[in-house]
């Protein structure tokens, strides 16, 4: 017998929870258009060619963010080389070589917490092992830092990414006579290519726009440098300098950084969308 009151009520609780779903989506998009209505209306003023070709102006003038967009692609580039084969290599470890051995879960629980833990927290590690014993702040250190934030990101994504390849690829391999390595490189890698290759765009993604790293690293350069032994400007330093300071000239430029990274990790996260849905379809 068909209880028509349970049933009600089962339609009723249904509506409210996609009603509640719908809200908080609606919040949520509402949030993010508000955020980048904002930064679009006070951001894009500032863009111009001077923007992209003179360094960051002292006090009172007008200049643009040439310096810091440098040291940005550079400790961001600098960082993904550095951390990405790290990640790769140990992501291979666990998926391959060594899947189910203590050393693995080891492995595992550790980058876990490194995932995990706050980016302040592996600046000021850097900061202690690097910059402390050198006694000066450099781009060598801030690209330290951004590896130690790439390396669990591509590690994960790697091993999951291994993990999904079927192992009927890897016997048939092994049938023809095929070593070891050759399955992995040849068979493995190129089944996993699409999830790998976003696992390096979103850590990219992630470290383009951190602030708290090079404050214990890099720290910042008002003028033009390329040498990764000093002090180099970065995006993120410039803005966090330029926001908090009583100028407005400044500040147009800290607005119209914020916009310009806001746009390139828009772009990663397009991109690393784009090759997830390439990867499913291939």
């Amino acid at each position: 017998m068909i209880n028509s009151g349970r049933i009600r009520r089962r339609l009723i609780a249904n509506r409210i929870v996609i009603a509640l779903s719908f809200a908080a989506a609606a919040i949520g998009l509402g949030a993010l258009a508000m955020i980048l209505f904002t930064l679009i209306a006070k951001g894009a003023a500032g863009i111009a060619a001077a923007t992209f070709t003179e360094a960051t102006p002292p006090p009172g003038q007008p200049g643009g963010l040439a310096n810091a967009l440098y040291g940005s692609l550079v400790l961001t580039a600098g960082g993904v080389l550095v951390g990405a084969p790290i990640g790769i290599l140990a992501g291979t470890y666990l998926a391959e070589y060594g899947r189910g051995t203590r050393l693995a879960n080891v492995v595992r629980f550790v980058n876990d917490i490194i995932l995990s833990a706050p980016s302040i927290v592996i600046g000021l590690f850097v900061y202690q092992i690097m910059v402390l014993p050198m006694h000066h702040f450099s781009g060598w250190s801030g690209v330290l830092a951004l590896a130690l934030i790439v390396i669990p990101i591509v590690l994960r994504t790697t091993e999951d990414m291994l993990l999904l390849v079927p192992g009927a690829l890897r016997e048939s391999a092994a049938a023809l006579g095929a070593p070891r390595h050759t399955i992995v490189v040849h068979i493995a890698y190129r089944a996993a290519r699409a999830g790998m290759i976003t696992g390096c765009v979103l850590a990219a993604a992630r470290i383009s726009g951190e602030t708290a790293p090079l404050l214990f690293t890099a720290l910042n350069n008002q003028f033009w440098s390329t040498d990764l032994n000093g002090p180099i400007a970065s995006l993120p330093m410039v803005i966090f300098q330029f926001a908090l300071s009583p100028y407005a000239e400044w500040q147009q430029l800290a607005w119209t950084g914020a916009l310009i990274i806001t746009a390139a990790v828009l772009t990663l996260s397009v991109v690393v969308r784009f090759l997830g849905i390439t990867g499913r379809a291939s």
